[in-house]
């Protein structure tokens, strides 16, 4: 039987979809280069700390509202986006945060490899969506016969390796993170037991 979420873990959910926004526009330049942005490591922090489903509605919500015309895109918002070639990346931005809680879902043990493990298989699930779907777009919808060696090329050198650099923090700030927020969520449950329990004394 699939619990309800309680309202301690919703806020929290609203929080990462905050900040999963403000991501996309906290810009870290690199020497030489373009910059990347703090958002991916937002949506694995999302799934290491909300869990696979809590996560991954977190960031869809994100998502909708972009979709729904809100600029919370790095290039604004609209439903137009979606015919933009790296919208995939958006939506391995669901599935990775859905992945990366899971993972950690799945192993018990707290420890920095679990949530580098995490980390990682975001990660992974979020450049096989974002690349097939960029693939896909500018050869089928824009008509730019491009090859799918050129598309993975693109993610050079700033894209993947900044994405690296996000997973590896996500897991030095989760093996504190989350079992900080576990015990938040458990005593905010315990209150509302007992005052659940008044309330019902008083109705006898």
């Amino acid at each position: 039987m699939k619990r309800t979420w309680t309202a301690m873990e919703m806020v929290y959910a609203g929080l990462f979809t905050a900040l999963i926004a403000i991501g996309a526009f906290i810009q870290v330049p690199v020497p030489g280069m373009d910059y990347f942005t703090l958002q991916f490591l937002f949506v694995l922090m999302a799934g290491m700390v909300l869990g696979s489903r809590l996560g991954a509605v977190s960031v869809g919500v994100y998502v909708l509202l972009g979709l729904f015309g809100l600029p919370v895109f790095a290039a604004g918002g609209g439903f137009g986006y979606i015919f933009r070639p790296s919208f995939g990346y958006l939506i391995g931005f669901i599935a990775a945060a859905f992945a990366a809680g899971f993972v950690t879902e799945k192993v018990r043990a707290n420890s920095y490899k679990k949530y580098l493990w995490a980390a990682f298989t975001g990660f992974a699930v979020t450049y096989t969506i974002g690349l097939a779907y960029k693939y896909l777009m500018l050869n089928l919808y824009v008509g730019e016969k491009t090859a799918f060696a050129m598309v993975l090329a693109d993610c050079f050198p700033l894209d993947m390796p900044g994405d690296v650099i996000l997973c590896l923090a996500a897991a030095m700030i989760a093996v504190r993170l989350v079992p900080a927020a576990k015990g938040m969520a458990l005593k905010a449950a315990g209150r509302q037991s007992v005052a659940d329990g008044r309330i019902k004394r008083m109705d006898q």
